[in-house]
Protein backbone atom coordinates (compact mmCIF):
# COMPACT_ATOMS: atom_id res chain seq x y z
CA UNK A 1 0.00 0.00 0.00
CA UNK A 2 2.29 2.59 0.67
CA UNK A 3 4.67 1.37 -2.15
CA UNK A 4 2.31 2.43 -4.34
CA UNK A 5 1.32 5.39 -2.92
CA UNK A 6 4.79 6.67 -2.79
CA UNK A 7 5.44 6.12 -6.52
CA UNK A 8 1.75 7.29 -7.63
CA UNK A 9 3.13 10.41 -5.34
CA UNK A 10 6.51 10.76 -7.06
CA UNK A 11 4.65 10.27 -10.60
CA UNK A 12 2.52 13.17 -9.12
CA UNK A 13 5.02 15.67 -9.70
CA UNK A 14 6.76 14.22 -13.00
CA UNK A 15 7.75 17.15 -15.19
CA UNK A 16 8.75 15.89 -18.95
CA UNK A 17 11.14 18.98 -19.82
CA UNK A 18 12.76 18.64 -16.65
CA UNK A 19 13.31 14.28 -17.30
CA UNK A 20 14.43 15.15 -21.01
CA UNK A 21 17.16 17.82 -19.51
CA UNK A 22 17.78 14.87 -17.10
CA UNK A 23 18.23 12.25 -19.72
CA UNK A 24 21.02 14.41 -20.96
CA UNK A 25 22.66 15.40 -17.78
CA UNK A 26 23.10 12.17 -16.47
CA UNK A 27 24.65 10.55 -19.61
CA UNK A 28 21.69 7.64 -19.95
CA UNK A 29 22.62 7.47 -24.40
CA UNK A 30 24.16 4.33 -25.50
CA UNK A 31 27.88 3.83 -24.60
CA UNK A 32 27.25 6.48 -21.64
CA UNK A 33 27.84 5.15 -17.49
CA UNK A 34 23.85 5.79 -17.47
CA UNK A 35 22.69 3.96 -20.23
CA UNK A 36 19.04 2.85 -20.20
CA UNK A 37 17.81 4.98 -16.60
CA UNK A 38 14.33 6.79 -16.92
CA UNK A 39 13.64 9.92 -15.07
CA UNK A 40 10.29 11.34 -14.32
CA UNK A 41 11.92 15.02 -14.09
CA UNK A 42 11.69 15.74 -10.08
CA UNK A 43 13.98 18.45 -8.81
CA UNK A 44 15.83 17.34 -5.88
CA UNK A 45 14.74 19.30 -3.11
CA UNK A 46 10.74 18.21 -3.78
CA UNK A 47 12.20 14.40 -3.13
CA UNK A 48 13.46 15.58 0.00
CA UNK A 49 10.15 17.12 0.45
CA UNK A 50 8.48 13.92 -0.19
CA UNK A 51 10.58 11.68 1.66
CA UNK A 52 9.69 14.28 4.94
CA UNK A 53 6.32 13.87 4.08
CA UNK A 54 6.81 9.77 4.22
CA UNK A 55 9.83 9.41 6.82
CA UNK A 56 8.16 6.69 8.60
CA UNK A 57 7.88 4.29 5.64
CA UNK A 58 9.53 0.91 6.06
CA UNK A 59 12.74 0.11 5.44
CA UNK A 60 11.96 -3.14 3.70
CA UNK A 61 9.54 -0.33 1.59
CA UNK A 62 12.72 1.59 0.89
CA UNK A 63 14.24 -1.74 -0.46
CA UNK A 64 11.60 -2.35 -2.77
CA UNK A 65 11.14 1.18 -3.97
CA UNK A 66 15.52 1.22 -4.85
CA UNK A 67 14.75 -1.20 -7.57
CA UNK A 68 12.56 0.96 -9.61
CA UNK A 69 13.15 1.99 -12.71
CA UNK A 70 12.86 5.08 -12.37
CA UNK A 71 16.35 7.35 -10.90
CA UNK A 72 13.80 9.76 -8.66
CA UNK A 73 12.27 6.80 -7.16
CA UNK A 74 15.53 5.18 -6.54
CA UNK A 75 16.84 8.70 -4.85
CA UNK A 76 13.70 9.02 -2.93
CA UNK A 77 14.59 5.83 -1.65
CA UNK A 78 18.19 6.73 -0.56
CA UNK A 79 17.67 9.98 0.84
CA UNK A 80 14.39 8.11 3.35
CA UNK A 81 17.31 5.07 4.39
CA UNK A 82 19.83 7.63 4.94
CA UNK A 83 17.06 9.56 7.12
CA UNK A 84 16.05 6.04 8.95
CA UNK A 85 19.50 5.09 9.48
CA UNK A 86 20.17 8.70 11.28
CA UNK A 87 17.83 7.51 13.33
CA UNK A 88 17.73 4.04 14.01
CA UNK A 89 18.90 2.11 16.93
CA UNK A 90 22.11 -0.05 16.27
CA UNK A 91 20.39 -3.51 14.93
CA UNK A 92 18.41 -1.39 12.69
CA UNK A 93 21.23 0.62 11.27
CA UNK A 94 23.12 -2.93 10.53
CA UNK A 95 19.77 -3.63 9.03
CA UNK A 96 19.57 -0.48 6.56
CA UNK A 97 23.47 -1.17 5.81
CA UNK A 98 23.35 -4.33 4.53
CA UNK A 99 20.19 -4.28 2.61
CA UNK A 100 22.03 -0.94 0.83
CA UNK A 101 25.18 -3.77 -0.11
CA UNK A 102 22.77 -6.05 -1.34
CA UNK A 103 21.23 -3.09 -3.65
CA UNK A 104 24.25 -1.68 -5.09
CA UNK A 105 23.37 -2.31 -8.68
CA UNK A 106 20.42 -0.27 -8.38
CA UNK A 107 22.85 2.68 -6.80
CA UNK A 108 23.91 3.29 -10.30
CA UNK A 109 24.72 6.82 -10.80
CA UNK A 110 27.21 9.13 -9.04
CA UNK A 111 24.08 10.83 -7.22
CA UNK A 112 22.77 8.44 -5.81
CA UNK A 113 26.27 7.15 -4.47
CA UNK A 114 27.31 10.37 -3.19
CA UNK A 115 23.96 11.36 -1.36
CA UNK A 116 24.06 7.82 0.37
CA UNK A 117 27.20 5.84 1.19
CA UNK A 118 28.91 8.96 3.09
CA UNK A 119 25.96 8.41 4.99
CA UNK A 120 24.85 4.64 5.17
CA UNK A 121 28.16 3.05 4.83
CA UNK A 122 30.57 5.42 6.07
CA UNK A 123 28.57 6.09 9.34
CA UNK A 124 28.23 2.02 9.89
CA UNK A 125 31.66 1.76 9.86
CA UNK A 126 32.93 4.18 11.69
CA UNK A 127 33.00 1.51 14.44
CA UNK A 128 32.88 -1.79 12.80
CA UNK A 129 35.83 -3.74 10.27
CA UNK A 130 36.38 -1.61 7.02
CA UNK A 131 37.98 -4.18 5.26
CA UNK A 132 34.45 -4.17 2.86
CA UNK A 133 36.02 -1.02 1.51
CA UNK A 134 38.73 -2.71 0.15
CA UNK A 135 36.25 -4.74 -1.41
CA UNK A 136 34.30 -2.83 -3.02
CA UNK A 137 37.31 -0.85 -4.32
CA UNK A 138 37.98 -3.83 -6.71
CA UNK A 139 34.66 -4.66 -7.19
CA UNK A 140 34.03 -4.50 -11.72
CA UNK A 141 31.36 -2.55 -11.00
CA UNK A 142 31.90 1.24 -11.26
CA UNK A 143 28.69 2.08 -8.55
CA UNK A 144 30.60 -0.14 -5.90
CA UNK A 145 34.38 1.46 -6.46
CA UNK A 146 32.55 5.28 -5.94
CA UNK A 147 30.57 4.05 -3.14
CA UNK A 148 34.43 2.77 -1.61
CA UNK A 149 35.85 5.97 -2.73
CA UNK A 150 32.67 8.21 -1.34
CA UNK A 151 31.77 6.57 1.85
CA UNK A 152 35.36 7.46 3.19
CA UNK A 153 34.25 11.18 2.75
CA UNK A 154 32.36 10.20 6.48
CA UNK A 155 36.05 9.29 7.91
CA UNK A 156 37.49 12.83 6.41
CA UNK A 157 35.29 14.97 7.91
CA UNK A 158 36.25 13.68 11.17
CA UNK A 159 39.83 14.36 10.04
CA UNK A 160 40.99 10.24 9.64
CA UNK A 161 42.46 10.08 6.29
CA UNK A 162 43.49 6.88 6.36
CA UNK A 163 41.11 4.96 5.07
CA UNK A 164 40.59 7.26 2.10
CA UNK A 165 44.14 7.32 1.42
CA UNK A 166 44.53 3.77 1.21
CA UNK A 167 40.94 3.99 -1.49
CA UNK A 168 42.55 6.33 -3.35
CA UNK A 169 45.90 4.50 -3.71
CA UNK A 170 44.02 1.36 -5.08
CA UNK A 171 41.83 3.16 -7.25
CA UNK A 172 44.51 5.32 -8.37
CA UNK A 173 44.84 4.01 -11.87
CA UNK A 174 41.11 3.33 -12.24
CA UNK A 175 40.15 3.67 -15.92
CA UNK A 176 36.73 5.62 -15.30
CA UNK A 177 36.46 9.45 -15.05
CA UNK A 178 33.42 9.58 -12.72
CA UNK A 179 35.91 7.18 -10.02
CA UNK A 180 39.31 10.11 -11.07
CA UNK A 181 36.92 12.68 -10.49
CA UNK A 182 35.55 11.09 -6.64
CA UNK A 183 39.42 10.56 -5.74
CA UNK A 184 40.93 13.90 -6.93
CA UNK A 185 37.37 15.44 -4.80
CA UNK A 186 38.14 13.50 -1.71
CA UNK A 187 42.09 14.37 -1.96
CA UNK A 188 40.97 17.14 -2.04
CA UNK A 189 38.99 17.42 1.08
CA UNK A 190 41.52 15.72 2.97
CA UNK A 191 44.03 18.38 1.69
CA UNK A 192 41.50 21.62 3.32
CA UNK A 193 41.64 19.47 6.70
CA UNK A 194 45.58 18.90 6.31
CA UNK A 195 47.39 20.01 3.39
CA UNK A 196 51.06 17.67 4.40
CA UNK A 197 48.45 14.60 4.21
CA UNK A 198 47.34 15.02 0.86
CA UNK A 199 50.82 16.63 -0.87
CA UNK A 200 52.17 13.53 0.92
CA UNK A 201 49.96 11.23 -1.50
CA UNK A 202 50.02 13.57 -4.39
CA UNK A 203 54.36 13.93 -4.32
CA UNK A 204 54.08 10.12 -4.80
CA UNK A 205 51.39 9.67 -6.78
CA UNK A 206 50.70 12.64 -9.20
CA UNK A 207 53.28 11.40 -12.73
CA UNK A 208 50.87 8.19 -12.57
CA UNK A 209 47.37 9.48 -11.24
CA UNK A 210 45.00 10.65 -14.30
CA UNK A 211 44.40 14.11 -15.00
CA UNK A 212 41.02 15.11 -13.84
CA UNK A 213 41.91 13.19 -10.89
CA UNK A 214 44.86 15.40 -10.13
CA UNK A 215 43.28 18.52 -10.91
CA UNK A 216 40.47 17.90 -8.76
CA UNK A 217 43.01 17.20 -6.24
CA UNK A 218 44.87 20.60 -6.03
CA UNK A 219 41.91 22.64 -7.15
CA UNK A 220 42.34 24.63 -3.99
CA UNK A 221 46.36 24.90 -4.31
CA UNK A 222 47.99 28.49 -5.21
CA UNK A 223 48.42 28.86 -9.32
CA UNK A 224 52.02 27.93 -8.80
CA UNK A 225 51.64 24.75 -6.88
CA UNK A 226 49.00 24.01 -9.14
CA UNK A 227 50.89 24.32 -12.25
CA UNK A 228 53.96 22.51 -10.55
CA UNK A 229 52.18 19.10 -10.17
CA UNK A 230 50.72 19.16 -13.48
CA UNK A 231 53.93 19.60 -14.75
CA UNK A 232 55.44 16.79 -12.35
CA UNK A 233 58.08 19.64 -10.97
CA UNK A 234 57.80 18.82 -7.04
Amino acid sequence: MTYRKIVDHLKSLSNPEIATHSQRFFKTGKGEYGYGDRFLGIRVPIIRQSVKKYKNTPVDVAGNLLTSPFHEVRLFALLLLVYRFSRATDRKKEEIYHLYLRHTEYINNWDLVDSSAPYIVGAFLENHDRSILAELAASGLLWERRIAIMSTFFFIKKNQFDDALQIAEQLVMDKEDLIHKAVGWMLREIGKRDKAVEETFLIKYCRQMPRTMLRYAIEKFSINERQKYLKGEI
